[in-house]
């Protein structure tokens, strides 16, 4: 038989491993029409353990791409966190209860559990009815990065090349096959692949804490089994979650020596079972009893490295994404979280790279945007992860911890995902915060209800935020009834249908890079939005107004809760729901400026 000829394919983007982050980038990447390949080692999907679930953030980012519901109706709901330590009598008692997520502006106010097969599923079924499929069995086995500085630079070449291999061997033609590729995303793991053919170093250290973790349904007399649960005992620390349908997940924190190997220094799974981590999590939950029915789920043991990778992208061609660039405990729960949101930050800009809308340069805003956070993120777990290792205090002179130290650490916005802020950058100004204190320059745009101008019918305004690759320009006319803010509205109108404005730039009548939102102040029953001048309306379904609902109910104080004054504001809204720049209506200038650093002009 002869040997089958090596084939050759070009792709826009290349992603390796299909985790969180690799699943992630390939939706969003499909959802912007840029051709994609996707490749995983593994022959099947995962169905069962690893992640836990969302944060209220990532929750949102799903809304976004519209898959929010599926895992709203699939997960289970985590509203309260309860703490638990030693009691007197030598087991363990209640010391408090709170609210699970504490961010005030979060629109979902809860954890959403579900185990990550489930999770991948949703990304899954959501590419291919898009025409993206992953290709399985299939792994690389070289990739090469042109030198060539003038390929580097050119958005149309092709300078990556790659090699995959088949694992298959049932499968008829080419094991192998060579992609060159505009760009490589790897999304390969804690071990990955990508990462080291760079050389890219993983900084930071490995801790001497070992946790195992079993999936199981159980009966049980626990009080709190359906709430996330903190247990401090005289045994060790135990962490409960709920998970869906009947199903919890327990973390037990191990004896170092139970599942060390002593030659290799290495977490060793053969050396402990899953019946020893649920006898060590029933006898720290104690005088509670948790009994097992069924078989275990799922179950691992591991020990937790806290490390960021010295580099995420390699000449804004190669990107690293998820654990291939930072690794860390569970126990704050951003995983999969931080995964979902590195692609979610990566996608649109090497869309509109590969659309040719934007320049190369503003690639380089996903290493110094994700790093920073994953540095944050490091820091905080260490101090977490510490916290809940730590022996509890039995009485107040003790050099355990506290309840109420425990506690008001955990009390923060930065596990839910709200409180990612975004530093100045070709991709965030830095002007006028002022115009709009509650838009903050950097973050995401925070959840508020509007009422749509033509019907009052209530809208949230993210969900006029989709992951659809455009920019958002809010325009907060203020009240366009009065004449002097109406001449004001004009102005600005007349100064964005100039043809060096950066609606008209950067535009063509065939394809608009900006989707114009208008948020006027006004009552829904005089309000007569045919007045706003064409630019403001495009279509009957882009104004909203600052109005409560037709009962009352909800809706209305949107400019006080955005920090708009009377005389409005300009607010342009990147592709990822995060606020890029702001503008004062008589200043459309600091837009033109603000665009200028990083887009094309059509071509």
């Amino acid at each position: 038989m002869p040997v089958p000829l090596v084939c050759h394919s070009e792709v826009d983007v290349l992603i390796i491993g299909a985790g969180p982050a690799g699943l992630t980038c390939a939706n969003a990447l499909a959802n912007a029409r840029v051709n994609v390949r996707i490749v995983d080692q593994r022959a099947f999907k995962i169905t069962t353990g690893y992640g836990d679930g969302f944060g209220p953030r990532t929750v949102e980012v799903l809304q976004s791409y519209g898959l929010a519901e599926r895992l709203l109706k699939e997960s289970c709901q985590i509203h309260l966190t309860a703490f638990y330590n030693p009691s007197s009598t030598g087991g363990i008692e209640l010391t408090n209860k709170i609210t699970n997520v504490t961010a005030t502006s979060a629109r979902y106010p809860f954890e959403a559990a579900l185990h990550q097969g489930a999770i991948q599923d949703i990304f899954i079924d959501s590419m291919t009815s898009l025409g993206v499929e992953v290709d399985r069995s299939t792994m690389p086995i070289s990739i090469e990065l042109s030198k060539d500085e003038s390929e580097l630079t050119d958005p149309t070449s092709y300078p990556v090349r790659v090699t995959l291999q088949k694992l298959n061997k049932s499968e008829d033609g080419p094991r192998e096959e060579i992609i060159h590729a505009k760009f490589v995303v790897g999304g390969d793991g804690a071990h990955s692949w990508t990462r080291k053919q760079f050389n890219i170093t993983m900084d930071g250290e490995q801790s001497d804490s070992t946790w195992g973790v079993v999936d199981l349904t159980a009966d049980t007399d626990f009080p709190d089994i359906r709430n996330k649960t903190y247990v401090h005992s005289n045994h060790g620390s135990v962490i409960c979650l709920p998970r869906e349908k009947d199903r919890i997940r327990i973390y037990v924190q191990l004896e170092v020596n139970d599942a060390i190997d002593p030659v290799t220094g290495r977490v060793a799974k053969e050396k402990i079972s899953p019946e020893q981590i649920f006898k060590t999590a029933q006898k720290s939950l104690e005088p509670y009893k948790v009994i097992q029915k069924g078989e275990f789920l799922w179950w691992t043991i591991y020990s937790v490295g806290q490390r960021v990778a010295s580099r995420f992208s390699i000449e804004n061609r190669v990107f690293i994404a998820g654990d291939a660039c930072h690794t860390h405990s569970p126990k704050a729960g951003q995983g999969m979280n931080a995964s979902v949101n590195d692609s979610h930050n990566l996608a649109w800009k090497i869309s509109l790279v590969v659309r040719g809308w934007a320049d190369m340069s503003l690639l380089s805003t996903y290493e110094s945007e994700r790093r920073k956070f994953a540095l944050d993120l490091i820091a905080f777990d260490k101090m977490w992860a510490a916290l809940v290792c730590s022996k509890p205090s039995t009485v107040p002179s003790s050099n355990g911890i506290s309840p109420e130290h425990f506690l008001k650490t955990y009390q923060t916005d930065f596990t839910s995902g709200i409180g990612i802020h975004y530093q100045p950058s070709v991709a965030v100004n830095d002007r006028n915060q002022e115009l709009a204190v509650g838009l903050v320059l950097g973050k995401r745009v925070p959840p508020h209800k509007l009422m749509r101008a033509a019907d009052a019918l209530p809208f949230e305004l993210q969900d006029l935020l989709p992951s659809d690759f455009l920019f958002k320009l809010l325009v907060f006319t203020g009240d366009f009834s009065d004449p002097l803010q109406q001449a004001r509205v004009e102005s600005m109108v007349t100064d964005m249908q100039k043809p060096e404005s950066f609606l008209n730039r950067y535009s063509t009548p065939e394809n608009s890079r900006f989707d114009v939102i208008t948020i006027s102040k006004g009552q829904k029953y005089t309000f007569d939005f045919l007045r706003l001048p064409t630019l403001l309306r495009s279509h009957w379904s882009k104004v909203f107004i600052d109005d409560t609902d037709a009962t009352g109910s909800f809706g209305g104080g949107g400019y006080s809760y955005y920090g708009v004054g009377s005389e409005g504001a300009l607010v342009a809204v990147r592709p990822d729901g995060y606020v890029g720049a702001i503008a004062p209506l008589d200043r459309v200038e600091d837009l033109d400026a603000y665009f200028a650093s990083f887009m094309k002009i059509a071509a």
